[in-house]
């Protein structure tokens, strides 16, 4: 009685392809991204918004990008983190080199940098695919953090090999509070959600899906591995380069090569498997889960009043966080996204048996 499909009647060919056909789950988003983007701001405090929620929001969108690689083509990557890093020194660079360059010019061209990067080591798997893709993509994260700890010029000839970029200025508007930036995240992070949807559904996503399915069935079909299976890693690199680029300039600050290193690219990898694999809204939940587990966890013994070591509770933490990602792939293979479906369709059944 309360999500039914019932009655909503499709009139129009416009309506029969909106993103959300059912009336409910429209008004659902439109009071989400509402309470999103006034709400809470005004109940969040400044700790929560640098240790939490502009982290989930930027891991966000490189875990949608890696799905459009991994859960909609099929295409193995262990070296997501990587292109991220290849889009922070490329933002990194365009703001010392073009003085007054505007931060969503910058945003957009290290993600097209992201993406030719992403291309050039994306040609392999037009050769090999499964394990030894995954390897080829592995070489790909220690190549490029060597490339950016060795070669000065993209670090500016810093000593440290550390950099600090300038603050993010958007049409005079100086991003420097934490709100300012959970802002700017939020939007981008709702602009690049729209694109992702609309990509999966149309035809470029529907060839990616053919591809993940069966390449030499969609070969005979008409489709074209070598157009799919580039355009995947192109569109999923661009995606991991915006949020390399908000990773450096909003969340960090500051970072050396190893801010993004191969830990980070396994995180990636298991945001989507939690979340669910083919799914944009599960690349939230595993967002949401990498990003706030460890964090609840750490602070469980003090909500208990148990004295433990930071020691102890680091390596807790870890045993915890690793026993929780294994129950929930044995408990549900396809991630949280599909836990919320399963929810969506009992309650189109309810309270009726059929």
């Amino acid at each position: 009685m309360l999500y039914r499909e019932n009655g909503q009647f499709k009139t129009s060919y416009r309506s029969d392809q909106q993103l959300l056909p059912i009336a409910q789950d429209r008004f659902f988003v439109w009071g989400l991204v509402a309470v999103a983007f006034l709400v809470v701001p005004l109940i969040a405090s400044d700790y929560a918004f640098r240790a939490l929620i502009v982290p989930f929001l930027i891991l966000t969108i490189a875990a949608i990008g890696l799905n459009i690689l991994v859960g909609y083509c099929g295409q193995i990557s262990l070296g997501h983190a990587a292109f991220m890093a290849v889009g922070a020194y490329a933002a990194y660079n365009l703001v010392i080199r073009v003085p007054g360059i505007n931060f969503l010019v910058v945003l957009v061209l290290s993600g097209g940098i992201a993406a030719l990067v992403g291309v050039l080591f994306g040609v392999p798997s037009l050769r090999i695919k499964g394990l030894y893709l995954a390897v080829a993509t592995l070489a790909a994260q220690f190549f490029i953090d060597w490339m950016f700890a060795r070669v000065k010029w993209f670090t500016n000839y810093s000593p440290s090999g550390a950099v600090s970029p300038a603050d993010v200025v958007l049409f005079g508007w100086v991003i420097d509070q934490p709100v300012e930036k959970y802002w700017f995240v939020l939007a981008v992070l709702v602009v690049m959600t729209l694109l992702a949807k609309n990509l999966v559904r149309s035809h470029v996503g529907r060839s990616w899906m053919a591809i993940r399915d069966m390449d030499v069935a969609a070969s005979v079909i008409g489709i074209r591995p070598l157009h799919a299976k580039l355009s995947a890693f192109a569109v999923s690199s661009f995606f991991a380069g915006v949020a390399g680029a908000l990773w450096g300039f909003i969340h960090l600050g500051a970072w050396e090569p190893l801010a993004f290193n191969i830990i980070l690219s396994f995180n990636l990898l298991f945001m989507i498997i939690i979340g669910g694999m083919g799914s944009i809204l599960g690349s939230y939940f595993g967002a949401a889960f990498i990003v706030l587990l460890p964090l609840i966890l750490n602070q469980i013994p003090n909500w208990l009043g148990i004295p433990m070591s930071t020691a102890m509770i680091s390596h807790l933490e870890f045993m915890i966080f690793g026993a929780l990602i294994v129950f929930f792939l044995i408990a549900e293979p396809h991630g949280l996204a599909r836990l919320w479906a399963i929810g969506k369709e009992k309650l189109r059944l309810w309270p009726f048996p059929h």
